[in-house]
């Protein structure tokens, strides 16, 4: 197949939606189709242009076995409401010449990841004159997370952004998303359901498998009996960081106990003056990924924290590779959520927020290695079962064929529609 992927992240990103989008690219080229992607210059989650990159230049690369295609964006320095809208809809306007210039190429289909949902009306419109296939997937509920989070908060801008929202889906040949609760919030919004489908995010368990964790704890001159709480990715506004401040504090005089946290983003400045002066914490950048796994396989435990308002609109793209690494997680989040429900089988949660009950989980969990062993290694099988990539991609490449093949049936039957 020829394979027309356009998204707003993409490597070398090494974190979020942009580290799926390029590893699906990538797998779907090794099968021997045709891919090739628009996007935007890396940025995330820094939220500055990565090295080697203009923010308003149009470039063409290859990466790989794949064409890239750079469209320009403007990136706030401080990401919020407006300045987020005023970001996605500069890349949604800069990107479609970019889009367009492959009427030439005629893929046989169209790839839209959200966000943006600005870049949709561009893509229907492409599809209409290309006659190709449209797949939105959705990695994040932009408009839903936006308000919920109190990013905009107008009541009317809020009705006229879900009723556009409405139209656009509802227009796409498939639409997926990454759990099983925003594939019903994708029917709600207007999709039919045999137009639905549920597409995880991914692990490569080989490689998470293959962590060195003594090299890691030397790397980092972790002691061996220590006890090591980590949450590595993006450090934003859906996480609810700072209660991962206040639980360090209350355990500051846990002598066994050491935090590190991993990532960058708008919201590690914060993170990092409330830690300050605490003994045991430590911030490291993102890690490339031959460090990722090892870095993984240090922890005793894993943090999870999530805002309550975005619970079932977004799905921690950082959650795979905790799962896959068999350690436990302790997540902040409400047990009728979908990330509620898997966490449970393999971890501990606590009340969004609530600073003292993240504290004692993990002071209950770092006395108790028994404990720690048993949900790790559950987390692990959920990994085995439900997120290994060649698994999850070959559902993927089997739903596409049958789409571009006109077979609604086949393509429900490949990839599944996406279970209530």
């Amino acid at each position: 197949m020829k394979i027309l992927m356009y998204c707003l992240n993409y490597a070398p990103e090494l974190t979020g939606i942009g580290k799926y989008t390029c590893e699906q690219a990538e797998w779907l080229a090794a099968r021997g189709h045709e891919v090739r992607v628009v996007t935007a210059p890396p940025y995330y989650p820094a939220w500055r242009v990565g090295e080697g990159y203009r923010a308003w230049q149009y470039r063409r690369e290859q990466r790989g076995p794949v064409e890239v295609s750079r469209a320009p964006v403007w990136v706030p320095r401080r990401p919020g409401g407006i300045t987020r809208l005023l970001h996605l809809a500069s890349f949604a306007l800069s990107s479609l010449p970019s889009v367009m210039w492959q009427l030439r190429w005629r893929p046989d289909v169209l790839f839209v990841v959200e966000p943006p949902l600005m870049c949709a009306p561009g893509a229907l419109l492409f599809a209409r004159l290309s006659g190709c296939k449209t797949w939105l997937h959705v990695q994040d509920y932009e408009v839903d997370a936006a308000f919920a989070l109190g990013l905009l908060r107008r009541p009317w801008l809020r009705r006229l952004a879900l009723r556009v929202e409405h139209q656009l889906m509802s227009r796409f040949d498939r639409v997926s998303s990454i759990s099983q609760a925003m594939v019903s919030l994708a029917r709600g919004k207007g999709t039919q359901a045999v137009r639905t489908a549920l597409l995880p995010n991914w692990i490569n368990l080989q490689e998470i498998g293959a962590g060195n964790a003594a090299m890691a704890r030397r790397a980092l001159q972790i002691p061996g009996e220590a006890v090591v709480a980590l949450y590595s990715g993006n450090m934003g506004a859906k996480q609810g960081l700072d209660v991962m401040a206040e639980a360090a504090r209350l355990l500051a005089s846990h002598k066994r106990l050491h935090f590190i946290f991993c990532g960058d983003g708008a919201g590690r400045a914060g993170l990092e003056a409330a830690c300050a002066g605490l003994p045991r914490v430590r911030f490291l950048p993102l890690q490339p990924a031959g460090m990722f796994a090892s870095l993984l396989a240090a922890a005793d435990i894993h943090l999870l924290p999530q805002r309550a308002g975005a619970a079932d609109l977004v799905m921690p793209s950082k959650l795979t590779g905790m799962l896959a690494s068999a350690r436990p997680i302790v997540a902040t989040a409400e047990p009728e959520t979908e990330l509620g429900r898997v966490v449970a089988q393999c971890g501990v949660l606590v009340p969004p927020g609530d600073a003292a009950a993240l504290a004692n989980a993990i002071d209950s969990l770092a006395a108790q290695p028994a404990l720690r062993a048993h949900l790790g290694g559950a987390g692990r099988r959920w990994a085995e079962q439900h997120l290994d990539r060649d698994m999850v991609l070959g559902d993927l490449e089997r739903a596409l064929f049958a789409l571009v093949s006109h077979d609604p049936a086949g393509a429900a039957k490949a990839i599944g529609p996406g279970g209530e």
